[in-house]
């Protein structure tokens, strides 16, 4: 079984087309499906139905999906590391990153470029559940998001800091000199949140349900920046990280209830090589942590 056999696999099942895979791989159709024969042939299973120009994974090419990725993963580390141990100073780093923590990591961002100008960087926005999907599908090198509860096994988490849940507010507003405000406040007032789907959201729903309070969730947005572009209107208010919020028109004061926290990690899989990139960024992010304390 061959390196280059389960890329092409891997390709193929990503596309679900021969055609456009060779594409992509750039050698001839030809070569890529006899590749795959051969691979087929070596597990002594077919690993897509074929039905004309359609192809399709079979159970077997479901299940197999997963450890073709991670032999792929675990080679190219392999390789990584005999360019780190040559000192070959090359590659790229690819983070994601929760949407609240974007003013944080942004300045870390700045710091490594400048620093690492030779090291290529991808970053991916995404909420803290997206993101450890994104991780478990070796898609990241790590991530920086919240995390609260059960630890996952596979992951390695580094805790950072934590930051409080606010209520944001137009500076101008009616309760934007409130020392702090109560649940039962908050449900009075028309609210824009992020999508449900985010971590945060999820937590502000649990919160209020504990106490069987129904706060006034007119809007849903998957956004946070637009989010706080509607806070900034003065027409409706919002309970965000407190990390996310820097700008000069807006407001955050703190809620009377200690559990809305929000803890955030450095996470990445504990069995992933870590090149010298990805130790001098989390290396950064922690001195910026430290300065932010």
């Amino acid at each position: 079984m061959e390196h280059r056999q389960l890329k092409y696999f891997l390709k193929a099942q990503e596309l679900l087309s021969f055609t456009e895979a060779a594409q992509q791989l750039h050698i001839s159709q030809s070569t890529l499906s006899q590749q795959i024969k051969q691979l087929e042939t070596e597990v002594n299973t077919p690993l897509f139905n074929r039905i004309g120009r359609q192809i399709t994974l079979t159970e077997a090419g479901t299940l197999f999906t997963d450890y073709a990725k991670q032999a792929v993963k675990k080679a190219e580390d392999g390789l990584q590391m005999i360019r780190d141990l040559n000192n070959l100073h090359i590659g790229t780093v690819t983070v994601g990153v929760a949407y609240s923590l974007k003013n944080f990591f942004t300045k870390a961002l700045i710091q490594f470029a400048a620093k690492f100008p030779q090291i290529n960087m991808k970053v991916v926005y995404d909420s803290s559940l997206g993101l450890f999907d994104r991780l478990d599908q070796f898609e990241l090198d790590f991530s920086l998001a919240f995390h609260e509860g059960v630890d996952v096994p596979h992951f390695n988490y580094q805790e950072l800091f934590s930051s409080p849940m606010v209520v944001v507010a137009n500076k101008e507003s009616k309760i934007a000199k409130k020392k702090i405000l109560s649940l039962q406040e908050i449900c009075q007032l028309p609210l824009v949140i992020a999508t449900r789907g985010y971590s945060s959201s999820h937590i502000i729903s649990k919160t209020f349900t504990r106490y069987g309070l129904d706060p006034k969730f007119s809007i849903e947005v998957n956004d946070i920046p637009t989010v706080l572009d509607l806070v900034k209107t003065g027409k409706w208010y919002s309970i965000v990280v407190q990390t996310s919020v820097i700008d000069k028109d807006l407001v955050t004061i703190p809620i009377d209830e200690k559990t809305l926290v929000r803890n955030t990690n450095i996470i990445s899989l504990k069995e992933a090589y870590e090149t010298k990139a990805i130790k001098e960024f989390k290396k950064i992010l922690l001195e910026l942590k430290h300065e932010d304390e």
